[in-house]
């Protein structure tokens, strides 16, 4: 009888495990990492960020259970180069990856390149159960699809976006194509969110015997706002429909989180489980109903209300609960955390910018763990160093703003601090030259500056 291809990697993984265990480089137990990213989700727009009007009990739960951070940062302000960065561990600009790809399963140029190793396939040959559920947006192309990518089992839509329940209706065919459970399709779910909670806590029992890593990517509460006419309901006494609906739909996505983390805990399986919690970019204000309260701009701006966000990362085995950390950390990072938290090493073949930061959260670093952090959105780039940062639009002088008196971004402070203003652009300029423009047309985006796109990207 052949054998399956399931043996293989379980051998494979069981090789490799061994090999590491005997150079001393992998914990006698290896967590669980569960990385849950919200869709078009506003800054404010949570119980534990002071929302009153929005009802978060179970992501309330899971910042008391772990650390909050007030600075943290996605790498882009839009879906898909943000997801790019996650999940290779670089700025996503270092290989052309800065614009939203059409939906297009014949073009073979707009997805995240095939020569980047994401951090799934990292994390298998270490003997973590891989799983995709929800939304994608990184190519439709068949070569860009997450079973491809590293990921054993799937679930979820290809697209970057999708219809919560209305599925008759008519729409971009992106919203409107089927969900598929690894590379099949599936009969439509009453409503998504709840059908992604629902695949997430069958994940987690399935495997709670082995370690696992699980990519739980909803698209809620991005648009089209299409909760149940019960959970609207709830929130009748909210007087805008647009927020109510969107609170609707955040309510629905907070449950399901609070379902997969009740699984999680039903199954014995919290302490040893690393968890990430934060939005894929901020939240799109006037379009969805979202806030971003009280920071300027939204998604599409490199101004903070584009891209800070809810951020959240908890493991009770090794972190301490209820804490707040006002230092600048950035969803590049999970890329490093999660391979040290598995005991794999940090791969030396390019250029990353992701930060492990389990040692700056334990106290065994002392400092920030980056000293810079850095945007581009085609003609809009920004740095933060410290508190200080920079923004820089075409046809604009560049704009310094102090975070820490001025969070709003209010007061441009170039004129009166030369000197940062000076420091900051220097290091701006750098950075801006290690990238490669966009290496695809796609949309909502601006015409890059940087390098030429190279066989050999850095």
């Amino acid at each position: 009888m052949p054998m399956k291809p399931d043996f293989f990697r379980r051998l494979l993984a069981a090789t490799v495990l061994l090999a590491a265990m005997a150079r001393g480089a992998v914990p006698a137990a290896r967590p669980n990492i569960l990385l849950i990213v919200s869709d078009d989700q506003g800054y404010a727009d949570v119980g534990f960020q002071g929302s009153k009007d929005l009802v978060t009990p179970h992501l309330d739960r899971l910042a008391a259970s772990g650390i909050r951070f007030t600075n943290g940062y996605v790498t882009h302000p839009f879906c898909s180069p943000t997801r790019a960065g996650l999940m290779t561990g670089r700025y996503q600009q270092r290989f052309g990856h800065e614009r939203n790809p059409h939906f297009n399963p014949s073009d073979h140029r707009e997805g995240l390149p095939v020569g980047e190793t994401l951090l799934p396939a990292r994390l298998q040959p270490a003997g973590y159960v891989t799983g995709w559920i929800g939304k994608w947006h990184l190519g439709a192309a068949p070569e860009f699809a997450p079973e491809r990518r590293g990921f054993a089992e799937t679930y979820g839509f290809i697209g970057g976006g999708h219809r919560f329940r209305e599925w008759a209706v008519n729409g971009a065919v992106e919203y409107q194509v089927p969900v598929e459970r690894n590379g099949r399709p599936v009969t439509p779910p009453a409503h998504l969110t709840t059908d992604l909670g629902r695949e997430a806590v069958e994940f987690v029992r399935r495997h709670r015997g082995e370690p696992w890593f699980l990519y739980l990517a909803f698209n809620a509460p991005h648009n089209p706002q299409e909760p149940t006419p019960e959970r609207l309901a709830r929130f009748a006494a909210i007087a805008d429909p647009l927020r109510q609906k969107y609170a609707a739909q955040m309510s629905l996505m907070d449950d399901a989180i609070g379902e997969t983390a009740g699984a999680v805990r039903a199954t014995g399986q919290e302490q040893r489980t690393l968890v990430f919690f934060f939005s894929d970019n901020g939240g799109p204000v006037g379009i969805n109903g979202s806030s971003n309260t009280p920071l300027r701009g939204a998604k599409g701006t490199v101004y903070e209300g584009g891209v800070r966000v809810p951020f959240v990362v908890a493991w009770p085995e090794r972190l301490q609960a209820g804490k707040v950390d006002d230092r600048p950390v950035s969803s590049v990072d999970v890329f490093a955390t999660a391979l040290a938290a598995a005991g794999v090493p940090m791969p030396t073949d390019r250029t990353y910018d992701s930060v492990n930061l389990i040692p700056y959260l334990t106290g065994e670093k002392a400092g920030a763990p980056h000293e810079r952090l850095f945007w581009r959105n085609g003609s809009q780039l920004a740095v933060r160093d410290g508190n200080w940062k920079l923004v820089r639009a075409a046809g604009k002088s560049d704009e310094v703003y102090d975070l820490a008196t001025d969070v709003a971004e209010t007061k441009d402070l170039a004129a009166e601090q030369p000197a940062v203003a000076a420091r900051l652009a220097k290091a701006l300029n750098a950075w801006n030259g290690e990238l490669i423009d966009p290496v695809f047309a796609g949309l909502n985006n601006q015409p890059g500056k940087g390098k030429k796109a190279a066989k050999k990207q850095p």
